[in-house]
């Protein structure tokens, strides 16, 4: 089966292409990771004026009708320059509301976040304990945890939504590799909750986050390659471009075989979501734990190809790998996608 971008969504690809690696440079990424790992004038513009933050998220909800394929292009874009925006809270904590909460959560929440005047994040938290409508516990490594404004907890049965500014919420960040997402520990002392409806809750956020996290870790590694190849025509060694060496070439083979099987991996989820296919949580699984390691494994290529540069703080694959090193291990290392693919697997063969 041949998949191809319809024109809707190839002029998708080309906007948001075009508008993150104009807007979302190296310089203004550094900048956004010494102040809290958020680029909020970019965040701003990504919102107002490309209007696509509602993807996947119902018109009539205040979205824009779009599906998980769109989203999927959005976040290829966004990775592919390492862009420090709240994405992944979106993909989510919006994706759980739109999917699992009642019209007056909507409501008060949907349009903020869209808008981008509010910032969510979310995270599995099976140790929380409910009593009476209040939240208790501590759920560790939520991402941009420190500046959201809205959390959304799953649990193993329930799902919860939680506004920042709650007396019984606190919040302490952390020092973390990748400063372009910065990680925070989450403490409730008996917070006030509000309840989602669980199964379309959970199976949305883990939907959007899977897809959105593969999808940026899909352009992420892609960008890798581009920048190692231009690298590779402009280092000259022994009177020749490094590039036109067999060992060279070898390497960025490898390097553009995986990133293909990664790119159909990737929206092969996509699609299996939006058309509601039998296969789609085998597909989602599949998606991040492969784009992860795909990720990892391209943004050392990278480093190693540069040579000593590479090894510099200055040069920019260095945000690269701390982004794809920290891919790895959210929502769920490869290891355990792996164990959920053979799960789904043996369960099908029986």
């Amino acid at each position: 089966m041949e998949f191809a971008f319809t024109e809707e969504q190839a002029m998708i690809a080309q906007t948001v292409q075009t508008f993150f690696a104009e807007n979302a440079t190296s310089e203004r990424t550094r900048a956004a990771m010494e102040a809290g790992g958020i680029d909020r004038e970019l965040w701003a513009s990504f919102c107002e004026e490309l209007g696509l933050s509602g993807i996947g998220i119902a018109e009539e909800d205040g979205g824009v009708g779009l599906g998980m394929v769109e989203l999927a292009i959005v976040a290829e874009a966004a990775g592919s320059q390492v862009s420090a925006i709240p994405l992944l809270g979106l993909a989510t904590a919006g994706q759980a509301i739109a999917a699992g909460g009642n019209i007056a959560q909507k409501e008060q929440w949907l349009g903020p976040l869209i808008s981008g005047e509010a910032i969510a994040a979310a995270a599995y938290a099976p140790a929380l304990k409910v009593e009476g409508g209040r939240l208790s516990g501590t759920v560790p490594f939520v991402a941009h945890g420190s500046l959201a404004d809205l959390f959304v907890f799953v649990g193993e049965d329930a799902a919860w939504l939680v506004a920042a500014e709650d007396a019984g919420l606190s919040v302490v960040s952390h020092t973390t590799m990748d400063q372009t997402r910065p990680l925070a520990t989450v403490t409730l002392e008996g917070a006030n909750a509000q309840a989602l409806n669980f199964a379309p809750a959970r199976e949305a956020l883990h939907a959007g986050g899977w897809i959105c996290l593969a999808a940026e870790a899909l352009g992420g590694a892609q960008a890798t390659l581009d920048r190692t190849v231009q690298y590779s025509t402009e280092r000259m060694q022994f009177g020749r471009p490094i590039g036109s060496f067999q060992a060279y070439k070898h390497r960025l083979a490898d390097m553009m075989v995986l990133i293909e099987q990664a790119r159909s991996a990737v929206y092969w989820a996509a699609c299996a979501v939006d058309e509601g296919a039998p296969e789609a949580q085998l597909a989602l699984h599949s998606a991040k734990s492969f784009c992860a390691d795909t990720y990892f494994e391209c943004a050392g290529h990278m480093i190693q190809l540069h040579g000593g540069i590479g090894f510099t703080w200055e040069h920019d694959a260095h945000l690269f790998f701390k982004r794809a090193t920290s891919i790895r291990s959210m929502m769920g290392d490869g290891d355990w996608h792996r164990e959920q693919v053979a799960r789904l697997t043996i369960g099908e063969a029986s």
